[in-house]
C-alpha cells in the first residue's frame, strides 16, 4: 500500500514539473519570422546606392526621431552612426538596443533597457545580452540564436535588433 502511494506521488510531482516547463524553441522561431518582412521594405533602397544617400538626406528630418542623435547618414557603403531599435515590452520588463554602424558593418550593440523589475531578471539580461550582443557582432544580423533560460529577453533583443536594422536600411 505505501509503494503504491510513493509511486502515484511521484508521478503527479514529475508531471507537475514536466508541465512547469517552458519551451525554448520558441526564439528560433520568431528569429526565422522576423527578417523577412523587414528585407524586401529595406532591400529596395539597399541595392542601389543613389537611393540609400537621397533618402537618408531627405529622410533626416523626418526620419530624425527614429535615429538617435549621434546616428549620420548612409553611404554607398552602408549606414554609419547609431540606430536606436524600438522598446519591446516583454514579460518580464522591456528591452530596447542601441546598434552602432560604420560602412554598413554592425560595430557595437548597446542595451539602452532590458528587464530589471526584479533581482532574477536583472541576473537573466546581464548574463543573456553580453551573449547575444557576441552573437550579432559575428552574424551581422539579426538571425541568432536564443539564449538558453532567457527566451523572453531572447525575443525582445532579437525584435528591437530588426528594428533598429530596418531604421539604418540594412
Amino acid at each position: 500500500m505505501r509503494k503504491a502511494v510513493l509511486t502515484t506521488a511521484s508521478t503527479v510531482a514529475g508531471v507537475v514539473l514536466l508541465l512547469s516547463l517552458k519551451p525554448h524553441h520558441t526564439p528560433t522561431v520568431a528569429v526565422a519570422a522576423q527578417p523577412p518582412p523587414p528585407s524586401p521594405s529595406s532591400s529596395s533602397p539597399s541595392p542601389s546606392s543613389p537611393s540609400p544617400s537621397s533618402s537618408s538626406s531627405s529622410s533626416s528630418g523626418s526620419a530624425a526621431p527614429s535615429k538617435s542623435p549621434s546616428a549620420s547618414h548612409t553611404t554607398s557603403a552602408g549606414p554609419t552612426g547609431t540606430y536606436t531599435g524600438s522598446t519591446i515590452n516583454t514579460r518580464y520588463g522591456p528591452v530596447q538596443l542601441a546598434v552602432t554602424f560604420s560602412k554598413g558593418k554592425i560595430t557595437a550593440v548597446k542595451a539602452v533597457q532590458t528587464p530589471s523589475g526584479d533581482g532574477r531578471s536583472q541576473q537573466i539580461a546581464s548574463y543573456a545580452v553580453p551573449q547575444l550582443t557576441s552573437e550579432t557582432l559575428s552574424a551581422q544580423s539579426a538571425q541568432i540564436d536564443a539564449v538558453s533560460g532567457a527566451t523572453y529577453t531572447s525575443e525582445g533583443y532579437v525584435q528591437s535588433l530588426q528594428s533598429a536594422l530596418d531604421k539604418a536600411g540594412v
